[in-house]
């Protein structure tokens, strides 16, 4: 097994990436989807558009992708969560479906929350939902809460939870 390295995106890896969110993402799909869930789909596919307000970071294992994050320095630039500036948020936190069990996730949080502390964050929030029990257990035991006031309901009976960090 190689070593894992985090870092940020090149360009000429941007489509794999997006590719890559997708495939670990497809798991979740509901049965009878509705349509939102195509459209979802495409949002996570579109790693290009978040890039003015956030930084994409991958997992590499021996020059393949594996792993990727949305990062946002600034909470506020998250479109769909609601968060203080003072807050680093990451979100689509992605492990291809054949790399998992490895910590890559783990990796990739560790990441943001190292990008956090140094820029004066005052904690690290993401947004989650019941479909993803494996990733809200290993947030649970990298000590983030649950703050339910910033929770949301993209569809009716359909909450995303959200969770923090503080640092």
């Amino acid at each position: 097994m190689s070593a894992i390295i985090v870092r940020d995106v090149r360009a000429a890896e941007l489509d794999a990436t997006g590719d890559l969110m997708v495939a670990a993402y497809l798991e979740f799909t509901p049965p009878n989807a509705p349509s939102q869930w195509q459209h979802y789909l495409d949002d996570i596919r579109a790693v290009r558009r978040r890039l003015a307000d956030s930084t994409l970071i991958v997992a590499e294992d021996a020059g393949r992708i594996v792993g990727a994050v949305t990062y946002y320095a600034d909470g506020s630039k998250e479109s769909a969560g609601g968060w203080p500036p003072s807050w680093a948020v990451f979100r689509l936190l992605a492990v291809h479906p054949e790399a998992r069990g490895r910590g890559i996730g783990r990796l990739l949080v560790e990441e943001c929350i190292r990008r956090a502390r140094p820029a004066g964050a005052a904690a690290v929030g993401l947004h989650t939902t019941h479909l993803m029990n494996v990733a809200r257990a290993m947030y649970e035991r990298m000590g983030f809460v649950r703050v339910p006031e910033r929770d949301f309901f993209p569809v009716p009976d359909f909450r995303v939870m959200a969770y923090r960090l503080t640092l």
